[in-house]
């Protein structure tokens, strides 16, 4: 494959597939998003549950260990009993929240485009075609 071909840009680590990588569960972009906008980039573990309508404890908990593990967020952990646990946007999950707030910005003004579109056999739409 020749540096700078059609298929160089579309190889396994391209930076496209990287970045759909980490967008890949619904919920990264939601969390990053929550805790930018709505906590200015920290928030507690209960708070976030109660912020993000529709996503379970567990699947928080799996979704902040994975933006853990990515760099995004960082997990702190106060002294306290119980222990009190503060997840915290990192540089990295700042730079990571641009394009996620130029998204939602369209997807606001944009909303009958995305009313337009027909929902997919998994959607929770309650509006769904059938």
């Amino acid at each position: 494959m020749e540096q700078g071909s059609d298929e160089a840009e579309w190889r396994e680590d391209c930076a496209p597939r990287r970045i759909l990588e980490i967008f890949a569960t619904k919920w990264t972009s939601m969390v990053l998003h929550t805790l930018h906008a709505r906590h200015g980039g920290k928030a507690r573990t209960g708070v976030l549950l109660r912020s993000l309508p529709g996503i379970s404890k567990k699947m928080l908990t799996q979704t902040l260990r994975d933006m853990e593990a990515s760099g995004l967020i960082t997990r702190h952990v106060a002294g306290t009993v119980p222990p009190a646990v503060e997840y915290r946007l990192t540089d990295l999950g700042q730079r990571f929240v641009e394009p996620v707030e130029l998204l939602y910005a369209w997807g606001r003004s944009n909303a009958d485009a995305l009313d337009s579109l027909k929902a997919r056999p998994t959607s929770r739409r309650a509006d769904r075609d059938t």
